[in-house]
């Protein structure tokens, strides 16, 4: 049977998954809205249909558009990538109902996991430690300072369906909490659709650390060797590497088979990613589960050698994992840097523009996820995303210096870039330690706007 498949996104993981369709001889669809006409993904595919205007409610997050799309071209499948759609369990149902392959979960799934609470309290019932917090939506402050009190401050009040870094806000009283209710209701509305909030304990100089899953038909699940993203901004991922610098044999095998038993007791398909904090003491918590294909996801892929997307594919397709977990090895360190376009200046504010001139790094052990070229114009209307830097070498501090020297030969001309700032960050020597946590990165950017660093 010949396949056609829809890429349900933009940017560079669109690029990525035309890539993958190309090595398994897969015609491609590339939607896109009027600000991305001229852009890679769309050059890339076999076929393009414009889907919309700017805004991703009219184009990309416009779920009849989307479907209809699909149903126009005659796809038979639809990646959703990460992000806009990725979650959405209407938009797999629909897909469903149109005998349309959905790279992904099924949708009941989605549903479920996406439930930031009902997931917690599914863990919980797994005997795996999860963050101590409210067990439902809390309609209102009064609700919130009484767990609160009951489970000790500081607490993180984040909406039921975030994800991202937004909807979250951490609170130090009663008085920072019911400040950050009304504001924390409004950004969930406006992000996410709805204004449920739950609360939970805030734990301290946190390590964010997730595992890489993969799921077949036949109930085979592989894991692969962890990522640590605790190099945040906002409560976003800018930095991320593999393996974590605190890492242990024991805690690495906890993790792992948290992961697993997580994905077994929902019959999960497809690629996922189950994400865990850990504390001082190195106790682990579930976070949450994403059911989709990570930004971060080449990190795992450049440690281990397998195509994690091509796996996700032809998963959907109905074959088997390709892969054992015997045969999963992990050789050496590997480390992502986001590139994006951003003022670093000025709390990362996003940086559209026209790109004049681009040159990217090259050699042994470097790899560039990116849709950007020369005359490229930056849009306003999305994710400040221009590519994904990636390097891998036999130890962590070779990583380090590989990344230093891609850094520097890293160019993108006529717009601000967080380059210099990854560059950095790349000699700090708390990094350099991996001694970092999840607040690391923000403190980091304060002592260095109030120094002559960048000047």
């Amino acid at each position: 049977m010949t396949h056609k498949l829809l890429v349900a996104n933009r940017g560079e993981i669109a690029v990525r998954i035309i890539r993958a369709c190309q090595e398994l001889g897969i015609r491609t669809v590339a939607i896109y809205s009027v600000a991305d006409e001229n852009s890679l993904h769309v050059k890339m595919a076999d076929e393009a249909i414009c889907i919309g205007s700017s805004l991703s409610g009219d184009s990309y997050l416009n779920l009849n558009r989307v479907v209809s799309a699909a149903v126009a071209t005659g796809a038979s499948i639809v990646h959703p990538g990460y992000g806009f759609l990725a979650e959405n369990p209407r938009f797999a149902h629909m897909l469903e109902k149109c005998d349309i392959t959905f790279v992904g979960p099924k949708a009941d799934t989605l549903a479920f996991v996406g439930d930031k609470i009902a997931a917690k309290n599914w863990v919980k019932g797994l005997r795996i430690p999860v963050v101590d917090g409210s067990d439902g939506p809390i309609d209102h402050a009064a609700s919130g300072i009484e767990i609160a009190r009951k489970i000790g401050y500081p607490v993180l009040l984040k909406a039921v369906d975030g994800g991202g870094g937004k909807g979250i806000a951490v609170a130090e009283s009663d008085a920072e909490l019911i400040s950050a209710f009304s504001r924390m209701q409004l950004e969930a509305k406006a992000s996410f659709g709805t204004d449920s909030l739950y609360l939970e304990t805030y734990i301290p100089r946190a390590r964010h650390v997730e595992v890489q899953v993969m799921c077949d038909h036949s109930g085979n699940i592989v894991h692969f060797t962890e990522r640590d993203c605790s190099m945040q901004r906002h409560n976003q991922k800018v930095i991320e590497e593999s393996p974590s610098p605190v890492m242990n044999p024991l805690l690495r095998r906890n993790l792992a088979l948290a992961a697993v038993r997580i994905c077994r007791s929902l019959n999960y398909r497809g690629a996922g990613t189950i994400e865990f904090l850990l504390d001082q003491e190195q106790k682990y918590f579930f976070l949450e589960m994403n059911a989709r294909i990570q930004v971060e996801h080449p990190v795992t892929e450049m440690a281990t050698g397998v195509d994690l997307v091509k796996e996700q594919i032809l998963i959907a397709l109905g074959e088997a994992l390709s892969i054992k977990q015997y045969q999963i090895k992990t050789k050496g360190h590997t480390i992502e840097c986001r590139v994006n376009a951003e003022d670093v200046f000025h709390d990362f504010m996003p940086c559209p523009g026209t790109i004049h001139n681009v040159v990217m790094p090259g050699g042994p052990g470097v790899r560039i996820d990116s849709h950007i070229f020369n005359g490229y114009v930056v849009p306003s209307f999305y994710d400040s995303l221009l590519a994904k830097l990636i390097v891998h070498a036999p130890t962590r501090l070779e990583a380090i210096r590989k990344m230093r020297v891609a850094l520097a030969g890293f160019i993108i001309d006529g717009i601000k870039t967080n380059i210099d700032f990854l560059y950095v960050m790349m000699h700090n020597p708390t990094f350099i330690k991996g001694q970092y946590d999840t607040t690391f990165v923000m403190k980091a950017i304060r002592e260095e706007l109030d120094g002559e660093l960048y000047r």
